[in-house]
């Protein structure tokens, strides 16, 4: 990576000299010598510390990104997210360009990982971690996803409606299970509850009947163990922990037995080995994501849960769970489209279940359909669960109420495949059932992206939403945060959190124009805060409104720069905003925007005012 450095400092160099305008009041010593992560991830792990994470330099760090990816469940590229490291590379570059992400949730297969009982395959583990290196090397950081859904294909007759991922042949031949059979089922998730082949594999894989167990966990760590030996000291900072284990659910429950004492009596324990397999792997400072009972936080199917009873987990674990609206997918339980606030009770209830943890959370999964009947709704139910991830309070309330806002939650949009819609699945192997539309794997279509005709890596959302201003690192203690992606619904622009009238100064510099504002109370570091800006935030239009000072197309960074932009790492060409504050204990806010056209020093000056008032009434 010492090519990259000096790549970068010289677009550094060169940058200093395209500075804006820029206005500076009670600038901060000059305490940071370099932009922190100029190398990949600047060597700096991330950790678990008071409720968040955290990296090397102490500060809070949010993670924004995709599943990566579906492909992985289907054999067409046996068993890898990818068909070449040329693939992954775009894949990666685009991520980060494209969708605005820092990170990936890597999905691994069980199945294509030991193919013969107590064998592991190095060739498919290599393939797997060139791959993975891709996005670590572009300064994305991965955390790897053991991931099943209805525990494997090899439970599905090659005629079957359906299939599964997960456990290898073998695993599945010493269950002797019962012919697959969902019956009456509109959705393949139906087979996890009513489909007595998928019912029994997990039960048995919960109760470690045929030693399935100790296999898996046997291989896990010897998978944990290769990636380690197989990648440079710089990528393993990268790799933030593990995912066990893909939507966990008991199969069926033995007599007497619930959800929550399922959780406590076999879904904990097994986390508890899992993490001795991390620790035994070289894994020991990494925490394991851990999920809860796959229908814990569902808004349609639900049951009691959460981890309520393994106590304060603490730092070696982060709690880790999925949200998928329920009713808007099964397009007869919510007519019409989701609003403003619609799911910040949920993820609220994910921050008050980490908290209670003793521990962070991530939200691994989340999405909507993109094609179907229910795909009208995608637009609004994806920007409300991103709304969700940024504050625990609805737009409509968020000036009046912003210190409710809670913890900034990390997150992984289901899914990143450019392979969508020219897919070549057998399904179950079936050269007559051949899958080649949309994700390729039980009718889904949830990627948010595909290959064009001239095999560029192009968008199936709307930029606005997920390529997304957010505080990937805060030099402190978040307080508030809030984004107006205005993204669209249609030809229809989505403004949930509109500025007040009562900031006249601050909604005239916003305009009709996309804005962020974070509200932080400055830790004892001397990195910089950094905010991810995304390609519809160029500098030469970007304005800043902070405690700190005020610039319009604000300059190179500089560790004399309070307000300031610098390269994402990993050469990718994304961009990010940088704001020193040299001090402990102090709140701030910053105000960024993409709605001005050359404001006035007058201008800023005056919507800064507005804004101190404001923080310090909120806040104070």
């Amino acid at each position: 990576m010492p090519n990259l450095r000096a790549r970068l400092l010289v677009v550094l160099v060169v940058l200093c000299g395209l500075c804006g305008f820029l206005t500076v009041a009670g600038s901060p010593s000059a305490t940071a010598a370099t932009v922190p992560g100029s190398l990949s991830f600047d060597g700096t792990a991330l950790t678990v510390s008071g409720g968040r994470f955290t990296d090397g330099h102490g500060r809070e760090v949010v993670l924004r990104g995709y599943n990566v990816s579906g492909e992985t469940k289907l054999a067409e590229n046996h068993g890898l997210p990818f068909a070449s490291v040329a693939d992954a590379q775009k894949s990666a570059k685009a991520l980060r360009a494209l969708g605005g992400g820092n990170s990936v949730r890597f999905l691994l297969s069980w199945a294509y990982a030991e193919p013969v009982q107590g064998q592991v395959d190095t060739a498919y583990l290599s393939a797997a971690t060139a791959q993975m290196r891709a996005f670590l090397d572009a300064g994305i950081r991965v955390y790897p996803d053991f991931h099943q859904d209805l525990y494997s294909r090899y439970l599905f007759d090659d005629d079957s409606w359906y299939t599964g991922d997960g456990a290898p042949k073998w695993a599945v031949d010493l269950g002797n299970y019962p012919d697959e059979s969902c019956g009456i089922c509109f959705v393949w998730g139906q087979n996890i509850t009513q489909n007595g082949a998928v019912k029994a594999a997990q039960y048995d894989f919960w109760h470690n009947a045929h030693g399935l167990q100790d296999a898996f966990l046997t291989t896990a760590q010897k998978v944990m163990a290769y990636i380690k030996q197989n990648v440079s000291t710089e990528e393993f900072a990268g790799v933030i922990g593990f995912d066990p284990y893909n939507e966990p659910y008991a199969g069926t429950y033995d007599s007497g037995q619930a959800s929550r004492s399922w959780e406590r009596d076999l879904l904990w324990p097994f986390y508890v080995r899992f993490r001795a397999r991390m620790d035994a792997a070289g894994w020991q400072d990494k925490p394991a994501l851990v999920e809860p009972n796959l229908f814990w936080n569902g808004n349609v199917s639900k049951e009691e849960g959460g981890l309520l009873d393994a106590g304060s987990i603490g730092s070696r674990y982060v709690f880790n769970t999925h949200f998928y609206d329920q009713k808007a997918i099964s397009g007869i339980l919510m007519w019409g489209n989701a609003s403003d606030g619609q799911y910040v009770s949920d993820f609220g209830t994910v921050r008050d279940r980490a908290a209670a943890l003793g521990t962070t959370a991530v939200v691994s999964e989340f999405g909507h359909p993109l094609n179907g009947s229910t795909a009208g709704k995608a637009p609004t139910v994806l920007k409300a669960m991103y709304q969700a991830l940024d504050s625990r309070v609805k737009g409509a309330n968020w000036w009046t109420s912003p210190a409710g806002s809670g913890q900034v939650l990390s997150g992984s949009q289901w899914q990143w495949d450019i392979y969508n819609g020219r897919h070549s699945e057998l399904m179950n192997g079936n050269p007559d059932k051949v899958q080649t539309s949309g994700d390729a794997w039980n009718d889904e279509d949830l990627s948010a992206v595909r290959l064009d005709d001239n095999g560029v890596v192009t968008l199936r959302q709307d930029a606005r939403l997920l390529d997304r201003l957010y505080p990937s690192a805060t030099s402190g203690s978040t307080l508030a945060f809030t984004y107006e992606d205005r993204s669209r619904d249609g030809s229809t622009t989505l403004t949930w959190n509109p500025v007040p009238s009562s900031l006249p100064n601050v909604s005239a510099l916003v305009g009709s124009g996309q804005y962020g504002l974070l509200v932080w109370r400055s830790g004892s570091g001397t990195a910089p805060t950094e905010l991810h800006l995304p390609a519809s935030f160029p500098t030469a239009t970007t304005t800043v409104v902070s405690d700190l000072g005020t610039a319009y197309a604000p300059p190179a960074y500089t560790s004399s720069t309070p307000i300031g932009t610098a390269p994402e790492p990993g050469g990718t060409g994304s961009r990010r905003l940088l704001l020193t504050d040299g001090d402990s204990g102090t709140l701030h806010y910053a105000l960024v925007t993409n709605g001005a056209t050359a404001p006035s020093a007058t201008v800023l000056n005056a919507a800064r005012a507005e804004l101190a008032t404001w923080a310090a009434s909120k806040f104070s």
